[in-house]
């Protein structure tokens, strides 16, 4: 399950510093010839992908990036210092285009691969250069090259970290919605959503992670019963599975064989995917009336060693919190995957 995430953004490298002109004055050195120094090169704009990152939402923030300009030459045939190379930091898998073309100018697939975008000018060479035995005292040096400036588009292929599964009407889009920018469709109807809407969220300490709200799945959805299983391969890339379940007393059925049957149809699709690290949220706690349901779900969870959560969409109880797991959980999973061999 994917989505695009875009972003347009313009970067300008910087400008080369510009030759000084300059002559010798020094004493016992009467006839001191030019000795102006060369200006510095202006920095680049270089891209890294990084695997520390997994969407473009940083960018969106800060559309526009600058280089800096290099140092001027000096006298004595000082060189001027380069500019400093400005490094933006994007996830594996950002294909970088040129807005006014469209062209591809790079994908950035692989962890730690580097392309610069725009070249930083050349500086100017200083009049200490244009000495000759006609014109031994030159008053003229280069200014130095522009810095390139372009428009460029981003785009990377979101794959969801986690994947929201329910039955319908547990609450899904609604949690999504909260907690992301995304709008799915919300209503009070079984399968509201007909297709998977994915996220992106993002915590307090400016981590970010995708979220897909997978369609309501019902019991023979392995069998293509319902939306069917074509849904059910939609959490097979993802690294957590996020349960929620109704506990509201307006609610129908067992929320303990709704969540069987869940896993049930989970593990009749492919048992492997039981493996990934799963949670349970009980959805809907400011109707939960006397709580028997929400209890119920509780105690099941402590039972059986699942980490238990009781959430409000509505009230936004227990969704910082929430959040913060799913985020830590994620990083554990990012530091087995870096430890891991190759």
């Amino acid at each position: 399950m994917h989505f695009v995430d875009y972003v347009k953004i313009y970067v300008k490298a910087g400008d080369g510093g510009r030759g000084c002109v300059s002559f010798r004055r020094e004493k016992y050195v009467p006839r001191g010839g030019p000795d102006g120094g060369d200006g510095g090169r202006g920095g680049h704009i270089i891209f890294r992908a990084t695997d520390e990152l997994n969407t473009l939402i940083d960018l969106r923030y800060h559309r526009e990036y600058r280089a800096q300009r290099g140092q001027h030459g000096m006298g004595k045939k000082m060189h001027g210092k380069n500019g400093d190379d400005l490094i933006i930091p994007v996830p594996v898998g950002t294909i970088i285009r040129d807005a006014d073309s469209g062209a591809v100018m790079i994908d950035l697939n692989r962890q730690g691969m580097e392309a610069v975008v725009a070249r930083g000018g050349r500086g100017g060479l200083g009049n200490s250069h244009f000495a000759t035995p006609v014109r031994q005292a030159p008053r003229y040096a280069q200014p130095g090259e522009g810095g390139e400036e372009k428009h460029l588009i981003l785009e990377l292929k979101l794959f969801a970290d986690i994947g929201l599964v329910g039955m319908p009407n547990a609450g899904k889009s609604t949690l999504l919605s909260v907690m992301s920018a995304a709008r799915p469709k919300i209503a009070d109807y079984p399968f509201t959503t007909l297709a998977p809407v994915l996220g992106v969220v993002k915590t307090a300490d400016y981590r970010s992670f995708v979220v897909a709200d997978i369609p309501g799945l019902i019991r023979g959805a392995h069998r293509g019963v319902g939306l069917g299983f074509q849904f059910l391969r939609h959490i097979e890339r993802t690294a957590l599975l996020l349960h929620l379940v109704d506990v509201s007393d307006t609610a129908q059925g067992d929320p303990v064989d709704q969540f069987e049957a869940i896993q049930s149809e989970i593990e009749r699709y492919s048992p492997d995917l039981l493996k990934k690290t799963q949670a349970v949220a009980g959805t809907k706690i400011d109707i939960a009336g006397e709580g028997e349901r929400l209890k119920k779900m509780e105690h099941y969870c402590a039972d059986h060693g699942i980490d238990f959560f009781r959430i409000s969409a509505v009230t936004g109880e227990g969704i910082r919190r929430l959040i913060s797991y799913l985020a830590s959980k994620l990083e554990q999973a990012r530091e087995i995957r870096r430890e891991a061999p190759s």
